[in-house]
Formats: structure tokens, sequence, C-alpha cells
């Protein structure tokens, strides 16, 4: 495990999946604009991403205060011009913290939230996205999930049981479930990219 001397967090798993997602994003975000990352995590995906995906400008957010302190943490010990401080959004919510301060968002970016949070939290994400997207705004989903609610790998059905054990209002969603709370929101499903470690990347546009 790796320690640092600040408030810095390390997942190991950012480090593994970051350049895989990163050729995805440089394919499918908007070639500029404001992109708006919910659940950042330790922020190392919005070090990582913010720095490569220029001129974009990338807004990191998490509800967790633990959290919002590691990214804040990363991004002073790696400053990047186009990164801004993590934003306090909870996905559940009516209204997110960049509706309240008049932020445009052209895209939305969540990686490894949805199966390690309650179906609800899902719905709220594609409230947001219906709500703040404009016409042709990209939503962009990382993770695991199941197709036709069968599991894709053996490992996907282990990661699955041991996630309702931790919580039984988590788990590794349907595929199909997902798209169909993103439509109900006005959000199109364009494809599903196979990634590492039996992961997909979804793209949605909004219509």
């Amino acid at each position: 495990m790796t320690f640092f001397n600040d408030a810095r967090q390390y997942a190991p798993a950012t480090e593994r999946n970051q350049e895989f997602i990163l050729e995805v994003l440089q394919r499918v975000l908007p070639p500029k604009g404001n992109i708006l990352e919910i659940a950042s995590g330790t922020g190392q995906h919005a070090i990582f991403f913010s720095s490569r995906l220029q001129p974009r400008q990338w807004f990191p957010s998490d509800p967790n205060p633990m959290l919002r302190e590691s990214i804040a943490a990363w991004q002073k010990h790696s400053p990047s011009d186009n990164l801004y401080p993590p934003l306090n959004i909870d996905a559940q919510e009516s209204v997110w913290a960049v509706e309240r301060e008049g932020i445009e968002i052209s895209a939305i970016v969540n990686i490894n939230m949805i199966h390690i949070s309650p179906w609800s939290t899902c719905l709220g994400l594609m409230g947001g996205a219906g709500r703040l997207l404009p016409q042709g705004g990209v939503l962009y989903l990382y993770g695991p999930y199941k197709l036709g609610g069968e599991h894709t790998a053996p490992s996907n059905l282990a990661f699955d049981e041991s996630l309702g054990f931790q919580n039984p209002e988590w788990g590794v969603r349907n595929l199909e479930d997902v798209v169909g709370a993103a439509e109900k929101k006005g959000l199109k499903f364009l494809e599903k990219v196979q990634m590492p470690a039996n992961n997909l990347s979804l793209v949605f546009h909004k219509d």
C-alpha cells in the first residue's frame, strides 16, 4: 500500500485503467468545453485526464469530504491549469453545485460508481445528465456490467457477491437497466466498448 505525507489517497486500480479510459475519452468527448467528473474518488483520474485532455476544463467532484481533500491534495501536488477545485456533488441531489454556480457542462464522466452505490444514485446521475447536458452532450460511464442479467466473467460474479456482503444496496448492474434509466432522461445509448478486467465503457448522447 502507498502512503503519502498529505491528504492524498491512492487506488491501484486507477493506475491500471487510466490509459485505457483515456483512449476512449479522447475519441468521444467534445473537443472543448467543461467536463464534470461525478464521484472522482481519490482524484488520481482527475489529475491524469485533465492534463491530457486540454483545452477541455475538468471539474472533479465527490460527496465524501475526505475524498475531496484527497483530490485537492493531488491537485496541489500535480497542478494543472485546466483542473478546478473539487465540488461537493451527491448525484442523488435534485440540484448539483454546477447548476447553482451557473457552470455550463459539455460532458459528464463517471467511473466505477454505480455498482458501489444504491440504484437511486444511478437514477440521480441520469437525472443530472438529462438536466445539465446540452444537445449532443456526452455521458461516459465505466465499470462492470451484467449483460442480459448474466455476469460476463466469474470474477465479476465474485465481485458482485462481495459488494452485496458490504452493502445490500450495492451490486453490478444490468446494462439494460442502466440504458433504460438513461433513455428516460433523454440520453441515447451510442456504444459500449470492451475494456480490460471485464469492464465496459458506455457512451451516451443527449438527444
